[in-house]
């Protein structure tokens, strides 16, 4: 009850939308390096005079930031101030009780948020040597005195990362303070991987923007929770790094002597009723990624559960014109990979205006992944009536992708494309 009256309260305080003129700031990621201690060194004055400025609106105005990781554009404030932090929630209209991930730029900062006297286990050093800095988030017991609960939903444990975005980094260490950063659109819309795309969501409600090009990953990190007695991984929200990296590294480093972890994958490999009602990590339980106009998922591969037939493309899309009220042409969006037969399917035709983004070969999800929410963006923008996107393998990459596509779509189609 405590948690929800100071939600209330501070979300009360802040929820009439802040009036900004958004400043957009270029920064060069090339021009920042870091040594060993986790020191950064920028060698360029703009990007240097860009991440200044956001520091004094993050720890002199108590404002949220938007910046560049190698996930997603984030959404940051103070991780350690509660009022700071409720602007991220009142700025994206974020439920109180889906928890924040916590930035830090070094294993020294790291540790502030722990409690003194805990151990890093083994498991998640070795995944940190392989993955930090990067996009693997883990779940820690938090330092009680130092992480407000606004941040973990009440929960006592919290989820942070390192990230390797140089820009992200340098504004941490520059602004020498954790930061809170969720993606930076308004919930439930697809996470933005350019400083466009947050511009035309958030335009007017955010203070600054710093811009340095597009994200290398394009979908958020991976959350893993390594704090079960049994020792193992257990995966609850799949991201920019696979399964299948974390399953080696843990045989590399653990491999000798050691009994290696299972990484068992949330809703694939366990289900846990009790994380779904009341997560401890973000993506867990609403509805997520969704474009503004329908979206449906065209199931291609062997359903299993369903005994009827797969419907032809060409009756399906005939139905979509059937229930077309308009005299005018159909705007349809179309996402598949560059190699998929969907495309001999969406040949010019009559009373459809077809719109098509190629995500990708099949063969390589990793860029699938990194095109994704851009194109849901893009045909958005593009002013499509509806959005049909094929399912992939879920495979690598695969599963992160398949994970979103999931939280986004409001139907899913067994189709044949033969």
């Amino acid at each position: 009850m405590f948690l929800v009256r100071l939600v209330r309260q501070l979300y009360a305080r802040h929820m009439a939308p802040t009036e900004f003129t958004t400043q957009v700031l270029k920064c060069d990621p090339s021009s920042i390096s870091f040594d060993p201690e986790g020191n950064a060194h920028i060698a360029s004055n703009e990007t240097m005079d860009a991440l200044k400025i956001a520091s004094h609106h993050l720890v002199n105005l108590k404002q949220a930031v938007v910046f560049p990781t190698e996930t997603v554009y984030g959404l940051g404030a103070l991780a350690l101030d509660a009022e700071a932090a409720s602007k991220i929630f009142s700025t994206k209209g974020r439920p109180p009780d889906n928890p924040l991930i916590v930035h830090v730029a070094s294993y020294e900062m790291l540790r502030t948020l722990l409690p003194p006297d805990y151990v890093i286990p083994q498991v998640y050093q070795a995944l940190m040597k392989h993955f930090w800095p990067g996009a693997l988030t883990f779940l820690f017991p938090r330092n009680e005195d130092v992480v407000p609960t606004i941040i973990t939903a009440n929960q006592r444990t919290v989820a942070i990362r390192m990230p390797s975005h140089p820009v992200a980094r340098a504004l941490i260490a520059v602004a020498n303070t954790p930061l809170a950063a969720p993606s930076a659109n308004t919930s439930g819309k697809p996470s933005p991987t350019r400083a466009e795309h947050v511009l035309r969501d958030l335009d007017g409600k955010v203070s600054l923007i710093l811009d340095g090009g597009a994200c290398g990953v394009g979908l958020e990190s991976t959350v893993v929770d390594g704090l079960h007695d049994d020792g193992n991984i257990r995966v609850l929200r799949p991201g920019g790094i696979t399964v299948e990296d974390i399953k080696w590294a843990l045989q590399k480093e653990m491999g000798d002597g050691d009994r290696v972890p299972k990484v068992l994958v949330h809703k694939r490999d366990y289900s846990d009723e009790a994380i779904e009602s009341a997560p401890t990590t973000p993506g867990m339980k609403y509805r997520h990624y969704s474009p503004s106009v329908p979206l449906t998922l065209l199931s291609t591969r062997p359903n299993l559960h369903d005994a009827r037939p797969p419907i032809k493309f060409s009756d399906f899309i005939e139905s979509l014109k059937m229930s077309n009220p308009s005299s005018r042409p159909l705007k349809i969006g179309v996402l598949g990979p560059t190699d998929s037969k969907v495309w001999a399917h969406t040949l010019p035709s009559e009373n459809i205006d077809w719109h098509p983004y190629a995500l990708g070969p099949v063969s390589d999800p990793s860029v699938i992944a990194h095109r994704l929410f851009d194109g849901l963006l893009t045909l958005e923008r593009e002013g499509v009536h509806l959005m049909l996107i094929e399912e992939i393998e879920e495979e690598r990459e695969g599963l992160a992708i398949m994970n979103r596509v999931r939280k986004a779509v409001g139907e899913s189609v067994w189709i044949s494309l033969d």
